[in-house]
């Protein structure tokens, strides 16, 4: 007889690039840039703008801006995520596991599913981490 319900909570935001790098941007700006949820062009015209305007034009200035706020324990985006993830743990049963994950970047989503997959949960609730519904937010996720 089965007596407890094992429980993962998947929390989910957004994305942040794994470092304020010009190489780190440009990787998780084509990742978020590549969804079609995202940008809804034509994949024959956006992907050659993309890979030969945005990608090459801006990811050297965005990386200078990620670097002004970035935090000495990394992305603020994924400290702070990861902060509420432990917050969260220490408020559920024992029975509950909180994870969280990036739409786009690191932790990816494939990545911490894969690792839920690998225990016996019995349950799975996947929280975005989004304050409305949107196509590009929540739907994505």
């Amino acid at each position: 007889m089965k007596t407890s319900n094992k429980k993962a909570v998947l929390l989910v935001n957004l994305g942040t690039p794994d470092a304020p790098t010009p190489k780190a941007v440009k990787r998780f700006l084509s990742e978020f840039l590549h969804d079609r949820r995202v940008i809804k062009l034509s994949r024959l015209l956006w992907c050659p703008l993309l890979h030969f305007i945005i990608l090459p034009t801006r990811c050297k200035r965005l990386a200078k801006l990620y670097a002004a706020i970035w935090w000495d324990e990394g992305s603020p985006m994924r400290v702070i995520t990861h902060r509420k993830t432990k917050k969260l743990q220490a408020m559920v049963p024992e029975t509950t596991k909180v994870f969280f994950a990036m739409r786009y970047g690191n932790p990816s989503m494939q990545s911490v599913l894969t690792k839920i997959a690998e225990n016996d949960f019995d349950e799975l609730v996947v929280l975005p981490l989004y304050p409305q519904y949107s196509d590009t937010t929540t739907a994505s996720v």
